[in-house]
């Protein structure tokens, strides 16, 4: 059996960075990928502010810069009395006063190319884990099939990065706490036009709540529909869903018309969940594995980043002696804790008195939002509390000493 010290089930955002951090500390550290390239529709193609300054301290910001990316600097509803700006993210402290639009994928290939100038880095795609290798009670590697047969790797410690269906927390027996969402979210494609500017854009009436993300010649929309009525409203047909959609948003009716089929229109299935214990013998969920969020705010990649970061941080010097005791582990849980915590309860707020009324279509969903979008056009500080939350977040993390780099250009590829 091959032997690694950390197995990092996933290579997307959390096991990315947590996999070059730690490589960068002298560990011995596998990612286990199990798609052959990151050439993915990704719905989470931000980089936070937060972020941006990780990238900074890592020495990777020049590199990032020539990465093509579009920055957005507000976030804003449409309301019936005209456009009010939410989140000013020029209000930030900090050089990074924006979230950065860029395809997951070049992010991604980005941190495995600086991955690769480490020796103890090792990425394998096509590799696909289809379960745990245990020791009595305690997790000791992976089994995983590539196109080459199946194989097993043996680690020290096993890290679940794979997401909110991940399959480690599941074989590892880990709980999971659900809280439940009152949507679920259609995501189209529309085309932008050059003079319109570059703010995330919100709309929403009773019944329903629409999106808009600028991704350069087009937008990124999320609409969102009542939880369980994919099936539904699908059977409907595409003519319905274009009325409902021009309904709430007229200006953008005559690009409608470029999304020909229902099979352009992909369905989230919305989860708000948590484990409360994030760890077990052997074994450590991060991000999503962790912490299922909500797409409110288009939060829960900042989160999974900043997992990775606290979690190379605190396994780094332990790794390196052999000491990946439950104790170290739970240290991880205990840093991250509070930001999960609060940042969901604000994401249920909003569920609960806002989302859940509006989409059933009560009168009252659709008028506490908008008080509280009169305060912040009043008092225009204000707008830099919801900035701040989505951009850098409650608990920012910064690259520890180990994993800094003066300021490089990595050749892509």
């Amino acid at each position: 059996m091959e032997r690694t010290t950390v197995a990092v089930v996933g290579g997307g955002p959390a096991g990315m960075v947590l996999a070059l951090l730690l490589a960068r500390a002298g560990v011995a550290v596998t990612v286990l990928e199990k798609h052959g390239d990151f050439l993915r529709d990704f719905r989470g193609d931000t980089v936070h502010a937060s972020t941006l300054t990780l990238l900074d301290e890592l020495g990777l910001g020049p590199s990032f810069a020539d990465v093509p990316h579009q920055l957005m600097e507000k976030v804003q509803v449409v309301t019936d009395g005209g456009i009010a700006t939410m989140a000013d993210l020029s209000r930030l402290p900090g050089p990074h006063k924006h979230i950065a639009m860029v395809p997951q994928w070049d992010f991604l290939d980005l941190l495995a190319d600086a991955g690769k100038r480490e020796d103890a880095f090792t990425l394998v795609m096509n590799a696909e884990v289809v379960g745990l290798v245990k020791s009595g009670t305690r997790v000791t590697g992976v089994r995983y099939r590539t196109p080459d047969g199946s194989r097993a790797l043996g680690a020290d410690l096993v890290v679940a990065a794979d997401g909110r269906g991940s399959l480690v927390r599941r074989e590892a027996g880990l709980a999971v706490r659900r809280f439940g969402a009152p949507m679920d979210v259609w995501w189209f494609r529309i085309p932008r036009h050059a003079d319109e500017p570059d703010n995330g854009l919100g709309r929403f009436s009773r019944g329903v709540g629409l999106a808009m993300i600028p991704r350069g010649d087009y937008y990124q929309c999320a609409f969102l529909i009542r939880k369980g009525t994919d099936e539904q409203l699908r059977a409907e047909g595409i003519e319905s869903f274009r009325r409902r959609v021009a309904d709430l948003a007229p200006w953008i009716a005559d690009r409608m018309g470029t999304v020909e089929s229902l099979d352009d229109v992909k369905l989230l299935d919305v989860k708000l969940d948590r484990l409360p214990r994030w760890h077990g013998e052997g074994v450590l969920c991060i991000g999503d594995a962790a912490h299922a969020m909500s797409p409110i705010g288009g939060v829960g990649i900042n989160l999974a980043v900043q997992d990775a970061v606290a979690a190379a941080r605190i396994l780094a010097a332990p790794a390196r002696r052999g000491e990946l005791s439950s104790a170290v582990l739970a240290r991880v849980q205990r840093r991250r804790w509070f930001p999960t915590v609060v940042t969901q309860a604000f994401q249920r707020r909003i569920q609960d008195s806002f989302l859940r009324r509006t989409l059933a279509g009560e009168s009252a969903g659709t008028t506490e939002m908008p008080r509280a979008i009169a305060v912040m056009q009043r008092f225009p500080v204000l707008q830099a509390i919801p900035a701040y939350l989505v951009a850098i977040g409650l608990l920012p993390e910064h690259a520890p000493d180990f994993a800094r780099r003066a300021p490089q250009r990595i050749a892509r590829g």
